[in-house]
């Protein structure tokens, strides 16, 4: 059986209604945000989820990890600094040449309160419901962002050579669902 709450968060008083789950809902809630975090997690979706104002190269393929090259930053809106936007490099597509820069409709970072970067599983899963730190966005709103946001569909298909996200934008979208209905449980750590 599945009890339902309402959750205040914050001096706002914002409410985020979820299920409380039982035992069983929400063994199956961890289970898929597992296979969430290891999506939001992955180098193709956390390398710009970043808290300082540099966005990171990693990833199997680049060997150590590193901080972008160029003197690339954030910039106030976080689409880069001014004479050097994110798109002077990072076009509509991807390059073609091996390596070269990735591209998406409407590159750039993801703002200073979606920290994934280095973040523990506990850490993201809490950040993620939180609508202060999620983008203002309920569960739902969420997971139809992952499904389809052009820039986020990217990590499942980010160029010559890069390692891709987990799974699928699809699959990460169902995941998201089941563990919003199994009461969007956060392992503890």
């Amino acid at each position: 059986m599945i009890r339902r709450h309402v959750y205040v968060i914050g001096l706002a008083a914002a409410t985020l209604c979820l299920p409380t789950a039982t035992a069983g809902a929400q063994d199956a809630g961890l289970e898929a945000w597992q296979k969430i975090y290891s999506v939001f997690s992955h180098p193709r979706c956390a390398n710009c989820h970043v808290e300082d104002e540099r966005p990171r190269w990693s990833g199997a393929h680049y060997g150590a990890t590193r901080v972008h090259g160029m003197n690339v930053q954030r910039g106030p809106d976080g689409f880069g600094n001014a004479g050097m936007r994110c798109v002077t490099c990072h076009q509509q597509d991807n390059a073609a040449q091996l390596h070269g820069p990735p591209g998406a409709h409407g590159w750039h970072l993801a703002p200073k309160e979606m920290v994934w970067w280095q973040k523990s599983s506990q850490e993201i899963c809490e950040q993620v419901k939180d609508p202060a730190r999620n983008g203002n966005r309920t569960l739902e709103e969420i997971a139809t962002h992952v499904r389809d946001d052009g820039l986020v569909a990217w990590g499942w298909a980010p160029g010559n050579g890069r390692e891709p996200a987990p799974g699928s934008a699809q699959e990460t979208y169902l995941l998201l669902q089941q563990w919003a209905a199994a009461g969007a449980p956060c392992p503890a750590e």
